[in-house]
């Protein structure tokens, strides 16, 4: 007798092999299940044809865009969550897409959970993690268990009639707060990205020719509003986005740490992230003490080390999380940048918990004696001066 297994789908070539291996190979009753954090329209559409294509027992299509805002990118804002240089986009959307797996799998009575994943990416750990921590769900994957290469997947979707999308030759992950392209040319890191492989960004050479002032403001460390127009978090993300985009900001090309060891080429598109992340920094400069500055530093090094080595559910996470909200509590204020070809630059920032005095920094300072300082200074470095006389000798 089958049993019912929920797929995480995209309707991808990955998932697509796997309805028919599951049903062929598993003897499941396949629910697939497109979990929408941002994905283009066409991308969710398509998702709910291939299904429909295929024949599946059941296919869901479950929002979850301002969850995604409001519960995660918030929390990496704060953060300030970069991995190797790029603002998680990714690695933030996966654990969402897998609690709502789980709901859904509940929902239906299913015994398993399967996913696509091969055997050398990150998003193996990030959904196996979250399924294990939060449920008792059997896990299948089958193009890890059964070791299918790329040409295997495509040589069993034409024997079985399984649609493969001749959209693109990347591998592409779209969210609302990042865009990441890997596979094919970009696989060998001497091979230039072609332009063809953006799509949310304008190249420097056809960015914007005029200079433009953004201003952005925060509450708690969460962007609130940008150019004195409120929204919700996710609207604000879509604007900072289109902004950044047009003036050719947020395109990162590194060699990147897979969880497993492995180093791999990837190309991200994050001009509302950059350009969010480098306002918040801006304002944290204007109203954190320099041991905190330094300490969260590291803080934020760890915390995008965490969510991108799928430790979601760590309670070191959680710990750092509650660490976070209490610092971000005075990261409340505005921030002026200046966006111009590529390039971003601070202006101007306000804040009522601003640490930065200025009667005591203004050269016409009369209220503090001068002369004061000289005891300070007197004393100041003392053990290297020690130290030199001592080499000299």
């Amino acid at each position: 007798m089958s049993e019912k297994v929920v797929l995480a789908f995209s309707g991808g070539l990955d998932t697509s092999v796997c309805v028919k291996l599951l049903e062929e190979n598993y003897n499941s009753e396949v629910i697939t299940a497109c979990v929408d954090v941002g994905q283009p329209i066409e991308d969710i559409k398509r998702a709910e044809e291939v299904a429909n294509i295929l024949d599946v027992y059941k296919h869901v299509t479950i929002d979850a865009k301002d969850e995604f805002a409001n519960d995660f990118i918030s929390k990496g804002i704060k953060a300030n969550a970069s991995y190797e240089g790029y603002p998680l986009s990714t690695a933030l959307a996966r654990p969402l897409i897998a609690m709502k797996i789980i709901e859904l799998a509940k929902k239906e009575n299913a015994v398993a959970i399967a996913h696509g994943c091969t055997g050398k990416g990150n998003d193996q750990f990030r959904f196996e993690s979250i399924i294990k921590s939060m449920s008792d769900f059997k896990i299948i994957a089958p193009v890890r268990e059964m070791n299918l290469t790329r040409t295997e997947e495509q040589l069993y979707a034409e024997e079985r009639g399984i649609p493969i999308s001749p959209d693109s030759i990347f591998s592409i992950d779209e969210n609302i707060w990042g865009r990441s392209i890997e596979g094919d040319l970009l696989e060998d890191p001497i091979n230039i990205p072609p332009e063809e492989a953006y799509d949310w960004t304008s190249s420097i050479a056809n960015a914007k020719d005029d200079e433009e002032i953004i201003t952005i403001e925060f509450e708690n460390g969460i962007p609130i509003a940008i150019n004195d127009d409120k929204k919700p978090l996710i609207d604000l993300i879509k604007i900072a986005n289109e902004i950044a985009g047009s003036h050719g900001i947020g395109r990162i090309d590194i060699i990147e740490d897979r969880i497993i060891g492995l180093k791999s080429r990837e190309v991200y598109e994050v001009p509302g992230a950059t350009l969010l992340l480098e306002a918040h920094k801006g304002l944290e400069q204007l109203v954190l003490s320099k041991s905190e500055l330094s300490f969260l530093e590291g803080v934020s090094t760890i915390y995008a080390d965490l969510v991108y080595s799928a430790l979601w559910q760590e309670p070191l996470k959680e710990d750092l999380d509650a660490l976070i909200d209490s610092m971000q509590k005075r990261v409340t204020g505005k921030v002026i940048l200046k966006v111009f070809k590529g390039r971003i630059a601070v202006v101007g920032r306000e804040s009522p918990f601003s640490l930065h005095d200025i009667d005591q920094i203004s050269f016409e300072d009369k209220t503090n004696d001068q002369r004061e300082i000289e005891g300070m200074i007197k004393h100041h470095g003392l053990q290297a001066a020690i130290y030199q006389k001592l080499m000299k000798k």
